[in-house]
């Protein structure tokens, strides 16, 4: 499928994005603050454009859970018609606080309607609190039924994690002690995507808490056929890079702002 751009966009930075990182496909929006908030809303609204243009008939939708920049882009997708997508999978676990719960299990619900899919919400949390807890977790038939569902999936939506956790992420209560993410930092990790951490250069940073996660890891994301990262923001720059460059993410929809920031020399970067 070909997305021809209207005039006004930045075909050189998505163009450079492409070279550089070695990526199928690059979305820069315009923004005119670099500013979280104001980010996430226009990357929002560019990845609902393009799911709608994009997505095939018969499509298993992997879809992350505890990423605001990804509900931006279900507040913007208006309805399809019956039948365009096959599933709607949750790809990393959906319980936690009940206040922000709400939130997660209704990306998921609100994007199978919307795509005339069927939802596969995983009814677990996204860190359980042991090795242990999890394997118990696990053994959950409805849990199990969900992520056989992984290595089906067509299409996943992904954000990608700064070492410090999104609001949401923090308020959902499925994140890691400081102690356990000064772990993760001294080992070299600068980012997550789904709570799987890597490095700079990202080769993934594994530790006994890469264990507790219940989500899909990044050699199943490395198997699907299309994933698309949503993410933007200074905050986030470092882990951008270390992201595009685990050779999983084959499209990436960002700001003008950060599309800069990850075409300058790897010194000018700021942790």
């Amino acid at each position: 499928t070909t997305v021809v751009s209207p005039s006004g966009t930045y075909a050189e930075l998505e163009a450079g994005l492409r070279a550089r990182y070695g990526i199928a496909e690059a979305i820069v929006v315009e923004c005119s603050e670099d500013r979280e908030g104001a980010i996430m809303a226009r990357i929002g609204e560019a990845a609902a454009h393009f799911l709608e243009v994009t997505l095939q008939p018969g499509e298993v939708i992997g879809v992350s859970s505890w990423s605001e920049t990804i509900l931006k882009m279900v507040d913007n997708i208006h309805p399809m018609k019956a039948g365009k997508a096959k599933q709607v999978v949750q790809t990393l676990g959906g319980m936690g606080d009940p206040a922000v719960q709400i939130h997660a299990n209704q990306l998921t619900t609100r994007l199978a309607k919307l795509t005339g899919a069927e939802a596969h919400l995983l009814t677990a949390p996204g860190v359980a609190q042991s090795r242990e807890a999890k394997l118990v977790l696990l053994s959950d038939t409805y849990v199990r039924q969900t992520m056989e569902l992984f290595s089906k999936v067509t299409l996943a939506v992904v954000g990608i994690g700064a070492m410090e956790p999104s609001g949401m992420l923090s308020r959902s209560g499925n994140v890691f002690t400081s102690r356990e993410i000064a772990e993760v930092t001294n080992a070299g990790g600068v980012g997550d995507i789904g709570l799987r951490f890597f490095d700079a250069e990202g080769r993934p940073v594994t530790t006994p808490m890469d264990e507790r996660v219940i989500g899909m890891s990044l050699s199943e994301l490395g198997k699907t056929s299309r994933v698309m990262a949503l993410a933007g923001g200074p905050s986030k720059t470092f882990a951008i890079r270390g992201a595009l460059r685990t050779g999983v993410i084959d499209l990436l929809v960002t700001d003008k702002f950060t599309a800069e920031r990850l075409l300058t020399p790897d010194a000018n970067f700021s942790t």
